[in-house]
């Protein structure tokens, strides 16, 4: 009898593992096997300096070390691979990228094509024909709001070596571009749930070119590209840039293309469809 896959969840920017535990409900009462990666400097390996307590230090914060000063896009590609060689002993994998994550997934899937059954894209980054920085000057971002998380950052991404965000903030104008940002479609006492699991501090490695897709490793693993229709933070349109640049490198190999009505974060607020998205996958 053919052995189950193993759904490997790797989550975007500022999140953590936390962020799949509903879906990873879901998936189990449907029967199927996951887990969530914590790439490094993430979940309990996170840096929330004392300033980010209540009441907020911001001169402080501002200038606080942070443990991912020192993380780089290889070691979050190392941590995958680690867990993806424990992962395919137990049988087939496939390798789920939200957001940030699917810088990660693309570079592991170029550097271990051998660890993957099928690559899943959930609204995330496949870097093709430019890095990840070059698209957010691109056309199909114009609708994206680059300013929406702007006044919560705090102190000099260059000294700090990482990007930190204040999602703590209670000024009513900055929470109001989060939610439009990332959940327009939830309630407010959900979004507020869902930022409370964020961390303060990204990395600043996004990758290079050599990051981009390659089609002699990554080209020739199964992939699907599960589109959010409803996505603010990386619209339809630069999603669907990316399917087509994928697409032409690998014409024998096209993503498999599907679609949620979902904002950035409410399919892993209400994951009950993504779920069952995920297990016709499995059965496939």
């Amino acid at each position: 009898m053919r052995k189950p896959p193993t759904f490997v969840l790797v989550h975007g920017a500022f999140a953590n593992s936390f962020s799949f535990a509903p879906l990873q409900a879901e998936l189990a009462l449907l029967g199927l096997r996951s887990l969530a990666v914590d790439l490094p400097g993430h979940g309990f390996e996170a840096t929330f300096p004392a300033a980010y307590q209540a009441p907020q230090d911001f001169a402080a914060l501002a200038t606080a070390p942070g443990g991912l000063s020192r993380v780089t896009l290889a070691d979050g590609v190392t941590r995958v691979i680690e867990v993806l060689e424990r992962a395919k002993r137990n049988g087939p994998t496939i390798l789920v990228g939200h957001s940030r994550g699917g810088i990660t997934i693309t570079a592991v899937g170029n550097a271990r094509p051998d660890l993957i059954d099928r690559l899943v894209y959930v609204s995330a980054w496949c870097p093709v024909e430019l890095t990840v920085g070059g698209y957010y000057g691109e056309p199909e971002m114009a609708d994206a709001d680059p300013a929406a998380l702007a006044s919560a950052l705090l102190g000099n991404p260059a000294e700090l070596g990482l990007v930190r965000t204040n999602f703590r903030t209670a000024a009513p104008a900055t929470l109001a571009a989060f939610k439009e940002a990332l959940g327009a479609d939830l309630t407010d006492d959900e979004f507020r749930a869902f930022l409370n699991t964020f961390q303060p501090d990204e990395n600043l490695d996004a990758g290079t070119s050599a990051d981009r897709t390659r089609a002699a490793t990554w080209g020739r693993i199964p992939r699907t590209y599960v589109r959010l229709a409803e996505d603010a933070s990386v619209p339809p349109a630069i999603q669907d840039r990316m399917i087509r640049e994928a697409d032409a490198l690998t014409p024998d190999n096209p993503f498999d293309v599907r679609t949620l009505k979902s904002s950035h974060l409410r399919w892993l607020v209400h994951p009950r469809p993504a779920a069952e998205l995920l297990a016709g996958l499995a059965e496939s």
